[in-house]
């Protein structure tokens, strides 16, 4: 990585939810993108993102965001299985259902992760 020691990632230090949205901004580039390994490094900034989300959830014991981040684990999940990451995709699915997810964004008719879903 070019900024490896010349400036350190804040990440650890952001909010659960600005590290939602970090994970939705680098999902919503990946689904835009046209170039696999561009593709698969979004995924696992995505991924990042999200493990520093799920710890802050946690930490905090905040339960409003479980349906978000399950629904990004299910998107990224859809993303790489399209890729043909076929097993990483099912675990990322499993972990949405770590996270509550019931496809409640499908039964109602919400729109990818634009909306919170609470269960």
């Amino acid at each position: 990585m070019v900024f490896g020691s010349v400036i350190s990632s804040p990440r650890g230090s952001l909010s659960l939810h600005k590290a939602l949205d970090l994970a939705k901004l680098y999902l919503d580039n990946a689904l835009m993108s046209k170039d696999p390994e561009i593709i698969l490094v979004l995924c696992h900034d995505t991924e990042v993102s999200l493990s520093q989300a799920k710890r802050a959830a946690k930490l905090t014991e905040d339960k409003s965001m479980y349906g978000t981040i399950a629904a990004i684990h299910v998107e990224l999940g859809d993303l790489l299985s399209s890729q043909g990451h076929r097993d990483e995709a099912k675990a990322f699915r499993k972990k949405a259902e770590k996270w509550r997810y019931v496809k409640v964004y499908q039964v109602l008719g919400v729109d990818r992760i634009d909306r919170q879903v609470a269960i």
